[in-house]
């Protein structure tokens, strides 16, 4: 199956495609009614008439570095080289036939670029699929939850608010529209399914990896949103994938470097953690992934989720009904490799009824290990047929096997476009929250010396390029994630100059509480000056109750362009705040006492 380097090019997209129809018509892949010829009896037969390796690689899911098929950089090259021993992304899929591949963003495997560059990579690997015996198509994924997490490059492509800003609108008409521009826009690049949404409830206020990606932590809101961006992703053009089940909500542990232990009893998870995900499989999910967490009340052998057939096959497939692809969350994560070898958790999680196995470390291990336990019976060949069926026949069901490929100018066209980001905009300014407002601090009369500091070199220029287009005098002093007592007194100093004193707060990028403190440090000194102080949460809204004097608070659930521009139109006047808390916010060190609850927030 292994190429050599020198493997000729793969004909041109017309040829290739042509091909993949001529293939998909002889092994009865054709696009006919459903009643004529189910999707799942085409899948069977094109599952049959695949060799054991080609099926093997069915269940990978893998990443490639470089931003096109063929042509691409030493440095990516080297990169392929080390993980595959073969160097361009074709050659990567020519070796491995996988069923998937997923895209990321300025790392060593940097996919992403412009829509035109992205769109001719899909289509590029699209073609090498086509080429290949049994022209089978890819699914192409990424992580494009909007907020904090996304691939597209913004611009050109539309700054989504985020899930906890969805959360705060309370609106499952704009988490459908927010998530129906994502998916168009992907979708228009050649990305055919989206590791999201998150259908975590987040209830701990220390969750240091869920947090503003979570709608919020009122399950019944959070699964109507989680629907409602389920139908929205669908209607946009790709496979919609919930996550991180059974739910990862509830932890002060960040699985990509350790594993979370849930504590919650199954009366607990029933009333919080499920309801998400009952929400997604009603509205026609067609994909789950995995958490890294350990559930001792469905598995008391505490093994991590991915790992748990209890979990994945008693819980999700049989007594959810869950008939779609369950995927791994990223196997490369600490949650997952810390106990569990490459070889060991591939196929430990495809016995736990994983059907894609997301980012395996040292792939050819993997891949060998897998293919080993099929022939020594340890796996059945009936049970990776099954997996491989449901791959298909989700490829089937997505149209990839009738056309996969994109039009580049149609992909510049769509990504970014006019209505998207106005669309976009408003979203995000519906959700911006105001938390507390003592005196009537806000809005802030015209014409004021504003001094902005606080976290974030970007956060404090873009916030204090607001407050000066709205007509203030603003002068900025960034003081980092744990502030110096320097930083400190310097803050303080400058704020003798301001009529008011805006600090942006991201206590979670301190690291963890104990630095945190810093950042609360800087806010209490300021205080002390007797110049007004406005709080500006610019991820999670719940650092006021580490400083909770402070006289005004904003909470823009974000530090993108948009998520600050909505914050500073809040501050000034030019906005009135529509958001809504869709967390609860309580005293620090005391989870009782609730300072501001879930649904609150106040006007101008």
């Amino acid at each position: 199956m292994t190429p050599s380097s020198s493997a000729p090019r793969t004909p041109t997209r017309r040829q290739a495609l042509a091909s993949m129809a001529g293939a998909a018509v002889a092994l009865g892949a054709t696009q006919l009614p459903a009643a004529a010829e189910p999707v799942t009896s085409r899948a069977r037969a094109l599952a049959r008439r695949m060799t054991l390796e080609q099926q093997v690689g069915q269940l990978f899911v893998l990443e490639v570095a470089g931003r096109d098929a063929y042509e691409i950089t030493d440095a990516a090259k080297a990169v392929n080289r080390a993980r595959y021993g073969v160097d361009t992304p074709a050659e990567v899929v020519r070796k491995y036939q996988p069923g998937g591949v997923i895209y990321f963003v300025a790392r060593s495997d940097d996919n992403m670029g412009d829509p035109r560059q992205i769109a001719r990579l899909s289509n590029g690997l699209q073609e090498v699929a086509a080429g290949l015996p049994g022209a089978t198509p890819l699914i192409i994924s990424t992580d494009q939850e909007g907020g904090l997490v996304f691939r597209l490059p913004t611009p050109p492509a539309t700054e989504q608010p985020g899930h906890m800003a969805l959360g705060a609108t309370w609106s499952p008409a704009d988490a459908y529209r927010s998530h129906q521009i994502i998916g168009s826009e992907l979708r228009a690049c050649g990305i055919t399914a989206n590791y999201g949404p998150v259908a975590d409830v987040n209830v701990n206020a220390a969750n240091p990896v869920i947090g503003i990606r979570s709608f919020g932590a009122e399950p019944g809101a959070v699964a109507a949103l989680v629907r409602a961006s389920v139908e929205g992703l669908h209607r946009g053009g790709v496979a919609a994938t919930a996550k991180h089940f059974p739910g990862h909500g509830d932890t002060d542990t960040d699985s990509h470097f350790g594993l979370p232990r849930i504590t919650h009893s199954r009366a607990q998870l029933d009333a919080i953690d499920l309801p998400p995900f009952r929400a997604a499989i009603d509205a026609g999910i067609e994909t789950i992934m995995t958490a890294h967490i350990v559930v001792p009340s469905l598995d008391p052998t505490l093994v991590p989720a991915t790992m748990s057939r209890p979990i994945l096959t008693g819980l999700l497939r049989e007594e959810l009904g869950f008939e779609g692809l369950i995927v791994t969350d990223a196997l490369d994560m600490q949650g997952a490799s810390a106990e569990y070898p490459p070889d060991v958790a591939a196929v430990t999680a495809f016995g736990a009824g994983a059907d894609m196995l997301v980012l395996s470390p040292n792939l050819p291990l993997a891949y060998g290990a897998l293919l080993a336990a099929v022939r020594s019976g340890e796996i059945s060949a009936a049970r990776v047929e099954e997996s491989v069926v449901r791959i298909l026949s989700h490829k089937i069901r997505r149209g990839l096997y009738q056309d996969p490929g994109v039009s580049e100018n149609r992909a510049v066209k769509v990504v970014g476009n006019a209505e998207f980001l106005a669309d976009a905009d408003a979203i995000t300014g519906r959700s911006t929250t105001l938390v507390k407002n003592d005196g009537g601090l806000l809005p802030l009369a015209a014409g004021r010396r504003v001094l902005v500091t606080g976290w974030g070199v970007a956060t404090v220029a873009n916030l204090a390029a607001g407050f000066t287009a709205a007509g203030h005098t603003a002068s900025s002093l960034e003081t980092g994630a744990v502030p110096t007592q320097a930083k400190i007194a310097a803050a303080v100093a400058a704020a003798g100059d301001a009529d008011v004193v805006v600090v942006s707060s991201n206590i979670l990028a301190a690291g963890g509480t104990e630095k945190g403190v810093a950042q609360v440090a800087l806010v209490n000194a300021l205080l002390a000056t007797g110049k007004p102080v406005v709080g500006l949460g610019v991820r999670l809204p719940y650092d006021i109750a580490r400083f909770p004097a402070v006289p005004a608070y904003v909470a823009t659930y974000g530090y993108g362009l948009t998520n600050l521009r909505h914050g500073v139109q809040v501050i000034t006047g030019e906005l009135s705040p529509g958001g809504r808390l869709p967390v609860a916010i309580t005293a620090a060190g005391d989870p009782t006492a609730v300072l501001y609850p879930i649904g609150h927030g106040m006007g101008l």
